[in-house]
């Protein structure tokens, strides 16, 4: 088989898909900006790796993983006594694990390249070659690079997807509330760590520069010891701005060091329902491309790697060997069934945070109407419905949430709005028709923004035209 398939970047996805296939007999390749050896961020991540069984990866040496351990979550100055703990239960279907990112892409990097799939370092992607409304190959800083299809794993701002034609009608950028602006940086242990009670905390609306959250997780070896600090906000912030934000923490976080030993960067994270249209002729976004995130948490590698598996076999299943919008529609289709329908609807539930204050928050939290139930929250939580579990504590929580009226405005809408988006989730076409699937998908986008704030959005909007 000599059809080649370009693979527009190194996502966790791309590198999946490239193996398969690779193995099925394609010519697959991967151009990635980055140097070799050299991927990823400096820091760890967070996945389910029973992805990995689904592609067939094998599984790394446990030397290099070790399992998640609960989280503590606070609110702004939340009474320690009403902060909350995750009870991740002892399950190998709910339990993830923990790995050095540069680990996790030598592992798929070794996958896809056993199978056959060669990879192109230093290449730039700068945005799609079209021959009318098929995409035929990248722009790239070394020239076009021509295929027979793209799949697009260029990560939430992908040039590749930013660079389709408009009448396409494939989002381009994800609006203001949509994504996550993202500090990390590791800093010395200064503490004992038998000191530090909560391992791992998570702090909810910690500043009033705006919505978003920080961790700070202390781990300790016989070799090793530092604070991962994270901040993570809706609003662009900068270095400067994250510095000074780590020194408040450390007023009341002693186990935050000063000295950074590795990380300090910045990234963009998407926290949205997915794509609305993933497809086109020679066309299929995968990854944080097509914001396959869990929209709650941002957790996203599980997810792509899953749904290579429904990419490839849709392209190596195409007999007319076109790859056509038609053919790679049954791609959106099915991971849509899977998991796509049933993961949307939590990004409704984490629109309200750009709704409430930190007051609100903080009744929501000491008041308990938030419990550990809805806050073990992992990659596999690809379900709003694994959130919604009835105790004897929900008429009470009822109760307290009617004595807010201000966070209860904010909250009952949530309801509506799901049975809104499944009314039109379950119309989405079954089978490809462009004009059909284009007044499907503004439906579809409408039940979301019209919850985020037109002046953030539009302020956000603008910012995208001074790059033009």
């Amino acid at each position: 088989m000599s059809k080649k398939i370009i693979v527009a970047g190194a996502g966790h996805g791309g590198l999946t898909a490239a193996a398969l296939l690779a193995d099925k007999g394609f010519d697959v390749i991967v151009y990635e900006r980055g140097e070799k050896g050299k991927l990823g961020y400096d820091w760890t991540d967070i996945f389910d790796p029973k992805a990995l069984d689904v592609v067939g990866c094998p599984w790394p040496d446990e030397d290099k993983y070790e399992w998640k351990v609960d989280m503590t979550f606070w609110g702004p100055n939340t009474n320690p006594s009403a902060k909350i703990r995750q009870r991740v239960p002892n399950d190998p279907y709910e339990m993830e694990i923990k790995m050095e990112r540069r680990d996790i892409y030598d592992m798929l990097i070794n996958f896809a390249e056993s199978k056959g799939a060669k990879i192109e370092y230093g290449v730039n992607i700068k945005g799609p070659v079209m021959l009318k409304d098929r995409v035929i190959g990248i722009d790239t800083d070394k020239g076009e690079i021509l295929g027979d299809m793209v799949i697009d794993c260029c990560g939430c701002e992908s040039p590749v997807r930013v660079g389709l034609p408009s009448y396409l009608e494939i989002q381009k950028h994800p609006k203001w509330g949509e994504k996550f602006h993202v500090y990390r940086a590791f800093y010395d242990l200064p503490v004992d760590i038998k000191t530090v009670e909560d391992l791992y905390k998570v702090t909810l609306f910690p500043d009033e520069e705006g919505v978003g959250i920080a961790w700070i997780a202390s781990e300790a070896t016989e070799n090793e010891s530092h604070s991962d600090l994270l901040i993570g906000r809706m609003d662009k912030f900068t270095e400067e701005n994250a510095l000074k934000t780590a020194e408040k923490y450390r007023l009341t976080n002693p186990q935050l060091g000063t000295e950074k030993k590795r990380g300090g960067y910045f990234t963009l994270i998407p926290v949205r329902q997915p794509l609305a249209i993933m497809v086109a002729d020679g066309y299929a976004a995968l990854g944080d491309s097509a914001f396959m995130t869990v929209p709650i948490i941002g957790s996203g590698i599980g997810n792509a790697i899953k749904n290579s598996k429904i990419l490839a076999d849709v392209i190596a299943g195409d007999k007319t060997e076109t790859y056509s919008a038609e053919v790679l529609y049954k791609y959106q289709v099915e991971y849509f069934n899977k998991m796509g329908r049933d993961i949307a609807p939590l990004a409704l539930a984490k629109l309200v945070l750009t709704r409430v204050s930190q007051e609100e928050l903080k009744y929501a939290i000491d008041k308990g109407l938030l419990t550990w139930r809805e806050m073990t929250i992992t990659a596999n939580h690809t379900s709003i419905w694994k959130f919604l579990k009835a105790d004897i504590s929900l008429l009470q929580r009822g109760v307290d949430l009617a004595k807010n009226p201000g966070l209860l405005k904010k909250v009952a809408p949530v309801v509506l709005d799901v049975i809104e988006y499944y009314l039109i989730a379950f119309s989405m076409p079954k089978t490809y028709d462009r004009e059909a699937l284009i007044k499907w998908a503004r439906k579809y986008n409408h039940v979301f923004e019209k919850r985020l704030p037109k002046d953030k959005v539009r302020e956000d909007e603008l910012s995208y035209n001074d790059l033009v």
